[in-house]
């Protein structure tokens, strides 16, 4: 049977749903083919897992792909795309919740619509001949899209296809383009939890939409959940007028000073070669994400960085957690993670979460201290009231929202079992210490077992072969405010990360290099060194990204031996990046 007669076809659509317990729309009757300048819809979808719908108007129906890893962003990159059954026009507006049971149950947002068109001008005899290239002009999708369709596979009845970026590349989305409806504004947690009465947002184009109260589940889940809605970020706003203000903690506390709620910077932790230990030592993992501030006033939540940057709307499944804090105000200090299969946090994980269309890791916010409770400054207590007070506050909450517990036992043992998890570290602290903002004061200590560091990036260097954009990029720290070479990093880039940063570089180069140790005499027995003649082939950064880098070890000559790139930082001031040295 031709293409041309069966995309009028809604029979697969129908049978695989129940429409007196789905609000999925049933169509209508398939209308007359659409002249140039069809309509498209992308659907992010949370069903069992995420992926995006990509759905193009076609003779009256919408035709159908599931892209399980969102949309390629750099030129030449491609994605698997499964044909999937034609739909009706109708659900290009449809956003919302199809309830446990029913076929594809999950979340699902208009993350995107506008128009398309397909080289050649017929889009039906591309669709048959099995490509099309497509120019998209969404509110979020600009540019040139190809569609490519595979062999259909013995072992799989649905016909699958590569969507491959033709074109230029696409700029990077900000976090909130990612993270809400191209429709309602919305998020995927404010979709999953508003009323049944909206679950069909019908041509609705209010952003206004209020999420009812999530329900708060007591306990902690495994390293493995991941609830549904997660991997979506949540709103920034107040509580919904219609939630209920939570029962605000009774702790029974001495008199304590007033503060009001805000930014803190935090205590910090001095690198050392082994573990202290003794009686006055308590014990926590170290994470390997970023150190965030939360912070309730009014209502409203907010997350900050340790150099005073707004995390909200990036991390806003943890604004949206904390908004059921049973207080007026409070201040926490934690740190936002990503985790893997086994429940290890991971730095990079943490950037894929934040990538455009990329597939969500789980995302979770571990509580370590409380700074402020309503008007009353806890920085004076001894940390394990501190941090009794944050486990009672947090108690009740979303589980993304976890407690930093003290761990039990001998110090050294502590250590073997946290290497063998596969984990980085481990923190120190002495139990009756005050929290002192901004200092490194030796009450607070770390321990890492493997050699991973923040950079500043001053340059790259041009790429060879296969690589595009550049070939590997030039870090160094700060010593007696001069910025010093370190390293010349050249790995643990994909594609798309390539050409994100390539764009970044763009706006600060410079004409000459900001390195004070440079050039440098002899490429040394590390091969890092960069002499004048080297640097003919780099290009100066100011130096304002900081970066995450692995590598083995340091060199006698102060480079970096195999240093892996693992992402941008964007909790720490570039200035404050220095050698790290234990004591």
């Amino acid at each position: 049977m031709s293409i041309r007669r069966s995309t009028n076809s809604l029979g697969k659509y129908r049978v695989k749903r129940d429409f007196s317990r789905t609000r999925e729309p049933a169509g209508r009757k398939p209308g007359p083919r659409l002249r140039k300048g069809h309509s498209f819809v992308v659907q992010k979808h949370a069903a069992r897992r995420l992926h995006y719908d990509f759905r193009l108007e076609m003779a009256g129906v919408l035709k159908s792909w599931a892209v399980p890893k969102g949309f390629p962003t750099a030129r030449g990159d491609r994605h698997l795309a499964i044909e999937v059954e034609d739909h009706p026009l109708e659900y290009r507006d449809f956003e919302g919740t199809i309830p446990e049971g029913n076929y594809g149950a999950g979340t699902v947002m208009v993350w995107d619509k506008g128009t398309y068109d397909v080289s050649g001008g017929d889009s039906l005899r591309a669709l048959e001949q099995g490509k099309l290239h497509l120019t998209l002009e969404g509110k979020k999708l600009k540019g040139e899209w190809t569609l490519v369709r595979m062999r259909r596979s013995d072992e799989d009845d649905k016909t699958q296809w590569m969507l491959i970026k033709s074109g230029n590349d696409m700029p990077p989305l900000s976090a909130r383009a990612e993270s809400h409806s191209a429709a309602t504004g919305r998020t995927m947690e404010q979709i999953a939890s508003a009323k049944k009465k909206s679950e069909w947002q019908s041509n609705r184009t209010s952003g206004r939409a209020v999420a009812s109260p999530a329900r708060t589940i007591p306990g902690r889940a495994s390293a493995r959940t991941k609830t549904r809605g997660q991997d979506a970020r949540a709103p920034r706003a107040s509580l919904p007028r219609s939630a209920p203000s939570p029962t605000p903690l009774k702790l029974s506390l001495p008199r304590l000073p007033k503060a009001k709620p805000g930014f803190i910077e935090p205590m910090k932790a001095l690198l050392r070669e082994d573990l202290p230990q003794g009686p006055q030592w308590i014990y926590e993992i170290k994470f390997d994400g970023v150190r965030t501030l939360a912070t309730k006033t009014k209502g409203r939540v907010s997350l900050t960085s340790r150099a005073a940057k707004d995390f909200t709307d990036k991390y806003s499944p943890i604004a949206f957690a904390l908004r059921n804090l049973p207080a007026k105000d409070a201040v926490l200090d934690g740190e936002i993670v990503a985790v893997d299969a086994k429940g290890r946090s991971s730095f990079q994980l943490l950037q894929s979460y934040l990538a455009a269309g990329a597939e969500k890791p789980p995302l979770f916010y571990y509580v370590f201290d409380l700074l402020v409770l309503d008007g009353q400054d806890f920085k004076g207590l001894p940390l394990w009231q501190r941090k009794a007070a944050a486990q009672a506050l947090i108690a009740n909450l979303s589980p993304i929202v976890r407690f930093s517990a003290s761990l039990a036992g001998n110090p050294s043992r502590l250590v073997q079992e946290m290497k063998g998890r596969g984990l980085e570290g481990m923190v120190a602290k002495l139990k009756d210490s005050k929290y002192e903002p901004g200092r490194r004061s030796g009450a607070w200590v770390k321990f890492k077992w493997t050699s991973e560091q923040e950079f500043v990036i001053g340059g790259y260097t041009k790429p060879q072969g296969a690589r595009s954009h550049f070939g590997a990029i030039l870090v160094g720290y700060y010593q007696d405010g001069q910025l010093l070479y370190a390293a010349k990093v050249g790995t643990g880039f994909d594609q798309k990360l390539l050409a994100s940063l390539y764009q970044k570089f763009q706006t600060l180069r410079r004409p000459d290099c900001p390195f004070a140790n440079l050039p440098e005499q002899r490429i040394g027995s590390s091969g890092a060194g960069m002499t004048a003649s080297r640097m003919k082939s780099c290009t100066w950064l100011d130096p304002k990204l900081v970066c995450q880098v692995r590598f083995a070890e340091w060199t006698r000559d102060n480079h970096l031996r195999i240093p892996s790139f693992l992402g941008l930082r964007e909790d720490k001031k570039p200035k404050e990046v220095v050698k790290e040295r234990p004591v």
